[in-house]
């Protein structure tokens, strides 16, 4: 935990293992960010570490284009942690409900290979409908296992999603409770840290804070803008979170296809948001 804390032992960390989400936030790309190479997205997470996420208690990367070259190269600092991504992008349906799936060969033993300090894991939840028996908590549980078993911290992240047979309202009614009631589930299955959306409100953080039983929570940035999330992450802070998780709300109009852009957009625009996090992180703010 110290690894991907602050010094006043808040968790902090840049989210950067998106792969098409940070094509989409290079909007530059002359034949758009579809046309943007493993190559080109590979150098651009590399200027992120270099220019923003070094500047962090750690940082989030996936395996299929940052890893391991970002290490390897010595783009990362020593005092920058690394979280290593298992989850593939997408995700599939089995009887409406959404199931991700592993990147492939990645084990807690990958994880350490590739220089990991700790792990991180998406799982899409319904606690309405998936309890401790489920397929999810099944996953959720033998993972938590075996990275234990190898020394890694796991981060459990979990998403809560609209089904095709709810309506939108009901949805947001539900929204909440639907994340207290999975952090309590993933409690149950062994989970050590967990990563969770904003439950909007206080009284909504202040039912997960008692879901979590003790387990940390970070609340994540959910592509919301900077200012907002401030005001989430404040909030959260107040009524028992553990720290932050943030990508799109740090990076997401600080990304371009030039080397020179970024620099200069990660500098004068990210970073700064990055130093502000940390304030409300720590109740600085």
């Amino acid at each position: 935990m110290s690894a991907i804390s602050t010094p006043g032992g808040r968790m902090l960390i840049v989210a950067a293992d998106q792969r098409n989400g940070m094509k989409a936030a290079m909007d530059d790309a002359p034949d758009g960010p579809a046309s943007i190479s493993t190559a080109e997205l590979a150098a651009a997470k590399a200027d992120l570490v270099r220019y923003l996420a070094n500047n962090a208690p750690a940082i989030l990367l996936d395996p299929e284009v940052a890893l391991p070259a970002v290490v390897d190269d010595g783009v990362l600092i020593r005092g920058t942690s690394l979280v290593v991504g298992m989850d593939a992008s997408g995700f599939e349906t089995v009887d409406g409900l959404r199931h991700t799936l592993f990147v492939p060969g990645m084990t807690a033993r990958r994880v350490r290979e590739l220089g990991g300090d700790a792990a991180k894991m998406l799982w899409y939840l319904r606690p309405d409908r998936q309890d401790e028996q489920s397929r999810v908590a099944a996953e959720m549980s033998a993972l938590i296992r075996a990275c234990t078993a190898e020394g890694v911290l796991l981060i459990v992240e979990l998403l809560t999603y609209r089904l095709e047979d709810e309506t939108e309202e009901q949805y947001a009614a539900a929204f909440p409770g639907l994340v207290a009631d999975g952090a309590r589930l993933a409690v149950a299955c062994g989970a050590k840290v967990l990563k969770l959306q904003y439950p909007g409100s206080a009284r909504g953080c202040a039912a997960v804070t008692a879901a979590a039983d003790g387990v940390p929570w970070a609340v994540l940035s959910a592509g919301v803008d900077h200012e907002t999330f401030l005001v989430q992450v404040t909030t959260a802070m107040a009524n028992g979170a553990g720290g932050a998780m943030a990508g799109r709300s740090l990076w997401k109009d600080s990304l371009s296809v030039s080397h020179d852009l970024r620099k200069d957009y990660l500098t004068k625009r990210a970073l700064p948001r990055l130093y502000e996090l940390a304030e409300a992180v720590d109740g600085r703010r």
